[in-house]
């Protein structure tokens, strides 16, 4: 059996993810495929992520608005991605279409037991129905438009009542985000600046050239399977199965179905695609300012290669991760961008001088191409926020 050592492990990751010289991505098609999507929860980490890689913002709202050759789109885990259109397809069959099914149960059975109509799915139907009929009157519309439009979406659910996390929502992000895990609706660009997450919609048929076609479910896992190995590769069971959020089945008969061979991981078992076994050279140094959720970050469910004893440190409780500081296919500390522009960093281990040196001109180098914008991560992770003071 084939033994990849971690060594072996990061130089692969510095390669397959952009990361070491020479190995940036030519252009945003090739960087949200080659990862197999960029995180776009937190709209800031698409561009923060694409810039570590070599794709500038201009080239990648290009790609996004105006080209329209990647997609912003609920996937893996009910989260948000960017992806290039063919492999939104398969996306959409593998893990979105089973979102859509869960989502659409809760939010009835919730609007129901609010009291808001007798029959949940039905009122779903028509509203939905009655927004995009809005949107496309429109052409395009931001979430307070629409819902000027239709009464229906200013209803409001407050849930727990009486406890100290007692909150309310309105109807229109529900309906909205159903109607684009469906398909029928997209986001287009934000109001404001690139780190603006309030989205203008648009109906799909207008935005796309064509719409996504669809993939029978199975065959699709399997293709997914296959994307994510060749990037992330070699990788256990369990990384797969939390990356896709499958089932054990389900993530067990897709990689099954990729003809995956198994391969020694320092006394663990895990699996690279056929053909996928040659020794991966060494590349040359590199250092990298990672933003939160960064698709490398989040990418493996057993992260001790390449995260060492940091994660209390660089991730929150609910597991996601902040900006990293990464060298030579590791993570070596953490960032944080204040308030005055400063890009401010902290070492949780001694990388070496080089490292110490090639690590400052990166946070310079971030520093000044982030100039005037100011990136606070969604989710605060505890080293993050003291940096950040």
């Amino acid at each position: 059996m084939r033994t990849i050592s971690v060594e072996e492990r990061r130089a692969r990751l510095a390669r397959r993810h952009f990361l070491a010289p020479g190995s940036h991505a030519r252009d945003a098609d090739e960087l949200a495929g080659g990862l197999v999507g960029l995180h776009a929860t937190d709209p800031a980490t698409v561009f923060l992520a694409a810039r570590a890689r070599g794709v500038e913002g201009a080239e990648l709202e290009g790609a996004l608005y105006e080209e329209r050759s990647v997609l912003r789109m609920i996937g893996m885990r009910r989260t948000l991605f960017v992806l290039p259109l063919d492999l939104a397809a398969v996306v959409q069959a593998a893990c979105t279409e089973s979102i859509l099914a869960a989502s659409r149960r809760r939010y009835a059975k919730l609007i129901e037991g609010g009291g808001i109509a007798s029959d949940g799915e039905a009122w779903l139907d028509e509203v939905g129905a009655e927004t995009l009929r809005a949107l496309e009157a429109r052409g395009e519309a931001f979430a307070a438009e629409l819902s000027a439009d239709v009464p229906l979406l200013r209803e409001k659910i407050h849930l727990g009542q009486g406890k100290t996390w007692a909150s309310s929502t309105g109807m229109t992000s529900w309906v909205l985000f159903l109607l684009a895990v469906e398909g029928r609706v997209v986001r287009g660009p934000p109001r404001g600046a690139w780190t603006s997450s309030q989205w203008c919609w648009a109906p799909a048929e207008a935005w796309l050239e064509e719409l996504l076609p669809r993939l029978e479910p199975e065959a699709a896992r399997v293709q997914l399977a296959s994307r994510w190995l060749a990037a992330f590769g070699p990788a256990s069971v369990t990384d797969l199965k939390w990356w896709t959020g499958w089932t054990l089945t389900q993530t067990r008969a897709a990689l099954g179905a990729t003809d995956a061979v198994e391969v020694d991981l320092d006394g663990a078992p895990g699996f690279v695609l056929p053909g996928d076994l040659e020794p991966e050279p060494e590349p040359d140094p590199w250092a990298a300012f990672l933003p939160s959720l960064d698709p490398t970050v989040m990418g493996w469910k057993e992260r001790d290669w390449y995260l060492g004893e940091h994660a209390t440190a660089l991730f929150d409780r609910n597991g996601n991760a902040g900006p990293t500081v990464w060298w030579n296919g590791r993570v070596v500390g953490g960032w944080a961008g204040r308030k005055d522009g400063e890009v401010a960093f902290r070492l949780l281990e001694d990388p070496g001088a080089d490292a110490v040196r090639a690590i400052g001109a990166e946070a310079e180098q971030l520093q000044s191409w982030l100039g005037e914008a100011r990136v606070t991560p969604r989710f605060a992770t505890p080293l993050a926020k003291e940096l950040s003071d």
